[in-house]
């Protein structure tokens, strides 16, 4: 494996470029993990009988991994980056691929374990890269694209899903192989096929802390939080309320899919044009509705046509999250961005390693608290979003801080 600088790849062809292994990473992912995730509910349920409380542990489990990708930084001092994603790419497909073998309450946790080493550690290097090898003002759309080339490749995968699981009496044991081996034989031609990339900044390889951080990080801990909540319990809520169907949460996750095809490079325009601040803002605002408004399908009993609207909604405003990774971008320090994307993961799944768990047992007494709870959250980054600054900047991190004067020349 060679090492070649990033000043020298424009005499690459496209598709072996930074760019081109990022689009590539960006199709394998969610191939093997949205395919987990929209059979997850209905395999669970039909397999081995969970509950509320049951599916709250699956996802405490499940975000443990998360809470844990600080350790990135120790493998980075003896692995590289690039490679690292790959490794971890990988992993994340032969344990999806084997998730329907052990049908049962201890084999669904530790796949679930084990996919989601593979998808965190993924996840971590994957959002490095991405900032260390995109140019800040392009940063913006080009992670859109991203997102969007992503929810393309799901689209498809989910449209095979759709049209073939009843007509061709489809097993979850038959999907689950086939979507994790396809990602994880992505991962391993792009491990061989693609040279080292060198970065112009080298990253440190330890654990770093900054206070002028502290927004970024306090952000981080606030959205996952808050996503624990969507991700857990939207999703369970259309199974065990409405009493969706394998193909009919297909069809479901295929409109929000679309809608982030078209909307996330937009997604990535708007950030450009009008700030991280505003943005985020926005997102948040949306949020706190779109929460409440879950709430109220249960408390008056509203249908299962406003839970869709919901949903596609949800899922929307949580596309403006790239703002977030852009903000941290334009504050950071080039050395910390490696670092820093692994405290930030650690930060970001603090509450998930107990909230899952917790909020399941409200969820048997009250399942409108819990979305409640989570328009709470979703203000509370509302508030948090308030002290970005228009042109964030080192040193100008916060509408409180300011530049640090350059010395005299």
């Amino acid at each position: 494996m060679r090492t070649l600088p990033l000043s020298e790849t424009t005499a690459l062809p496209f598709w072996r470029r930074p760019i081109g292994l990022l689009v590539l990473m960006a199709i394998a992912m969610p191939i093997a993990f949205s395919t987990w995730s929209a059979l997850l509910n209905n395999f669970v349920i039909e397999a081995a009988a969970f509950d509320g409380s049951d599916i709250g542990w699956l996802h405490t489990v499940r975000e443990i991994p998360g809470f844990l990708a600080v350790g990135v930084i120790a493998i980075i001092m003896f692995v590289r980056e690039q490679v690292l994603g790959m490794v971890a790419l990988i992993m994340l497909g032969v344990a999806t691929a084997l998730t329907a073998q052990f049908p049962s309450i201890g084999g669904i946790l530790t796949l679930t374990m084990l996919s989601s080493i593979g998808f965190h550690y993924y996840e971590t290097v994957n959002q490095s890269l991405q900032l260390q090898w995109i140019e800040k003002a392009k940063a913006p759309q080009t992670i859109g694209w991203l997102m969007a080339t992503g929810s393309a490749a799901t689209l498809v995968v989910y449209i095979i899903i759709m049209f073939t699981w009843d007509r061709m009496g489809l097993s979850y044991n038959l999907v689950y192989m086939v979507s994790g081996s396809i990602t994880a034989i992505i991962a391993f031609v792009a491990l061989v096929a693609y040279p080292q990339f060198e970065a112009p900044n080298p990253q440190i390889k330890r654990m770093i802390l900054r206070e002028r951080y502290w927004l970024y990080y306090a952000l981080q801990f606030m959205s996952g939080a808050r996503r624990q909540i969507f991700v857990v319990f939207a999703g369970f809520m259309m199974v065990e309320r409405f009493g969706f169907a394998v193909h009919e949460i297909t069809q479901l996750y295929l409109i929000n899919l679309v809608a982030n095809i078209i909307f996330a490079p937009l997604m990535g325009r708007v950030v450009t044009l009008f700030g991280e601040r505003k943005a985020l803002l926005f997102e948040y605002a949306g949020l706190v509705s779109v929460f409440l408004a879950y709430g109220g399908l249960y408390y008056f009993g509203w249908g299962v046509v406003l839970a869709v609207v919901l949903y596609i909604l949800d899922h929307m405003f949580f596309a403006l999250a790239l703002a977030l990774k852009t903000y941290f971008q334009k504050i950071a320090d080039p050395g910390d961005i490696a670092p820093t994307a692994a405290v930030a993961f650690t930060i970001n799944h603090i509450a998930a390693v107990f909230l899952p768990a917790g909020l399941g047992y409200l969820w048997l007494t009250s399942p409108a608290s819990v979305f409640v709870l989570a328009a709470a959250m979703a203000a509370t980054s509302f508030a948090l979003a308030m002290l970005i600054p228009r042109h964030p900047e080192p040193g100008r991190e916060t509408i409180f801080s300011r530049p640090v004067p350059k010395p005299a020349e």
